[in-house]
């Protein structure tokens, strides 16, 4: 094999990720079977925050795989913890002190899979000591699995995957959200697409912030920022994209920890212009 040719990246044995591929492909091959045959949707936090039992049923699937490789690992997953801004930051609060964290959204997009509309993913994170180790966001209608291992590179299909080249906001496509959190960070959000929107190339609003964060990795967007997310939304998202190259910090700049709610991250070389751009419409949060 030349020097130049790629090796592709294998996962073996009964380790981390080996584990949190493993839960990530089989709860989304079942929530994929489940498109268009929900039975229940109930409202969360809100009229545009959703839960199914394909939800819950995912999360279960999940936690019952984690356990039967890690008995004593802590889980924190979206549909174990109550709805709210303040219920799911006391959740992170009791979980941070355990050694090992796995931090689970089991389907990230509930609101794309309710419409039959194909953007949603599987987010598996696993943090030690509060540092993320392992993130795996699957994609289960492109059968698309993104890998990141510490210090060990970030994949799709095996392959290496890097972020995006574009060195300036005027030639860059990115990425936000509608926050379900209507009274502060639903304003202060669209105050940030009304300034972005005339900088860059584009903005898309696709529904699943696990999934936007993949795509920086692998390039096809060049950045992404949100305000009032959860860690489940951004752990896995977090070290692919630091591991492909990426920059992932909160609106202000400040490093990303497992905490942090409100998120900008990019291809790094747009990262402080696009920082700036917020902060000049106090668009921060």
């Amino acid at each position: 094999m030349s020097s130049t040719e790629k090796i592709p990246y294998v996962v073996t044995g009964k380790n981390y990720t080996a584990v949190a591929v493993n839960c990530a492909a089989k709860s989304g091959e079942w929530i994929k079977s489940k498109l268009g045959q929900y039975k229940s949707l109930q409202l969360k936090s809100s009229l545009h925050d959703l839960v199914t039992e394909v939800d819950k049923g995912a999360e279960q699937m999940i936690r019952r795989l984690i356990m039967t490789h890690f008995p004593h690992h802590a889980i924190l997953g979206e549909e174990g913890v109550e709805p709210g801004t303040d219920v799911s930051r006391l959740a992170l609060e009791q979980a941070q002190s355990e050694e090992y964290l796995w931090i689970v959204d089991p389907l990230d997009g509930t609101t794309n899979f309710v419409h039959g509309f194909p953007f949603y993913s599987v987010s598996i994170a696993l943090a030690h000591r509060g540092e993320v180790i392992v993130g795996v966001v699957y994609d289960p209608m492109r059968d698309e699995l993104f890998v990141a291992e510490k210090g060990k590179g970030a994949y799709v299909h095996g392959s290496p995957i890097q972020v995006a080249d574009e060195r300036e906001l005027s030639g860059s496509l990115i990425a936000s959200g509608f926050p379900t959190e209507r009274e502060r960070a639903l304003p202060i959000n669209l105050a940030g697409m009304a300034a972005l929107a005339p900088q860059v190339r584009n903005i898309r609003t696709a529904g699943s912030a696990a999934l936007h964060m993949a795509y920086i990795a692998a390039g096809r967007l060049t950045g992404f920022w949100e305000l009032n997310l959860n860690a489940w939304d951004l752990a896995a998202g977090s070290l692919l994209i630091q591991e492909a190259g990426g920059r992932v910090t909160d609106t202000y700049g400040q490093p990303y920890h497992v905490g942090v709610r409100d998120v900008v991250a990019s291809n790094g070389h747009i990262h402080d212009a696009f920082v700036h751009a917020l902060a000049e419409v106090d668009a921060q949060g």
